[in-house]
């Protein structure tokens, strides 16, 4: 054989060898998307095997907008169908997209706590809207310590129904200095407190969401031990309201970075900023939206801010996650990429 032939020949299958490696490094990470859904939620995680889970669905109406949110994150990722729907609990902003999602891709399986627990018009509605769209797939009701069949990952229920994990997980169950000067807030009857909430871990990264988890409940899971741990990446209980988010909690998660899954004049309470930006450990916050009816010092900086402006694009926050604790968050609309290593 001619030596430039050659030459050529074993340029191309260096060039392959290298494109192998780079789609195998690729298919090994771990993909979680926080779709814009103005306020509501919507998370969107991918494995390395391509199965898929969706947290909530955003709201209903507006032509639908979440739902073309969420489908256009999971031509994003690969993926045509969504494996699990996760319900967190039956509140417009998180359930109310069911059926316009339905209706653009194939769902597996719906994963929720049960029946709606609010004597409320709203949450009576919705969850009778989730009940028929669910009709057509399968439904799975969890309670606290069960997990989620995803592959690749451990999904563990943390709480359900208003109750929560009873045992510490492995390599927690430290005493929370804390709980002795947060005193203990008020009872909350709304579904809020009835939040279907998991932790998430692919290898060494564990991602907490535990969807809108109000304060009370939110430090049984913490008082007077820690049951959870620390984690990684920690999305901002209650979209960053002042409802949620204690002190309590938020220190002992101790996460790395945050996501808060606010909008335009929904979420970002100042207080509940600042509880989670002056966390011990936190390298960075990052917002779905500038906080308009908030301050310019509670806000962070434009570049880890995906929509700036109230009338926005729906830009999303993505996370590559790896198996050695280490990820990327990708800001969609402006390309600012940041890694933080294990």
């Amino acid at each position: 054989m001619r030596s430039d032939i050659r030459c050529v020949l074993l340029q191309a299958l260096a060039c392959a060898l290298l494109s192998a490696a780079v789609a195998g490094a690729e298919s090994k990470s771990l993909q979680i998307f926080f779709v814009d859904v103005e306020g509501g939620q919507a998370t969107l995680i991918v494995t390395p095997s391509g199965q898929s889970m969706l947290i909530d669905t955003g709201w209903p109406g507006f032509n639908g907008r979440d739902a073309d949110r969420i489908v256009s994150a999971a031509k994003a990722a690969g993926i045509d169908r969504i494996d699990y729907v996760l319900i967190t609990h039956f509140h417009r902003d998180h359930v109310g997209g069911v059926t316009q999602l339905a209706s653009q891709i194939k769902i597996g399986t719906f994963v929720d706590h049960g029946p709606n627990m609010e004597d409320a018009a709203d949450p009576r509605e919705d969850y009778a809207a989730y009940e028929k769209v669910a009709t057509h797939s399968k439904r799975l009701t969890v309670k606290p310590g069960d997990q989620i069949p995803v592959k690749d990952i451990n999904v563990q229920v943390l709480t359900s129904a208003g109750e929560h994990i009873i045992a510490a997980l492995p390599r927690a169950g430290q005493v929370n200095p804390l709980c002795a000067s947060e005193p203990e807030a008020a009872t909350d009857a709304t579904e809020n407190a009835r939040s279907l909430g998991t932790l998430v871990t692919y290898g060494k990264f564990r991602f907490i969401d535990l969807g809108d988890l109000t304060k009370r409940k939110e430090r049984e899971l913490v008082c007077p031990n820690n049951l959870i741990g620390t984690v990684d990446l920690y999305l901002t209980t209650h979209h960053g309201l002042n409802q949620s988010n204690a002190k309590v909690i938020v220190d002992a998660l101790h996460p790395r970075v945050s996501i808060m899954n606010n909008g335009a004049h929904k979420g970002g309470s100042p207080d509940a900023w600042e509880t989670i930006r002056s966390s011990p450990g936190l390298q960075n916050l990052w917002q779905l939206h500038y906080a308009m009816d908030s301050d310019k010092a509670h806000n962070v900086a434009e570049s880890f801010i995906a929509n700036v402006d109230e009338k926005c694009a729906g830009k999303y926050i993505k996370v590559t996650a790896e198996q050695n604790g280490a990820f990327t968050v990708l800001n969609a609309r402006n390309g600012y990429t940041k890694t933080y290593s294990k």
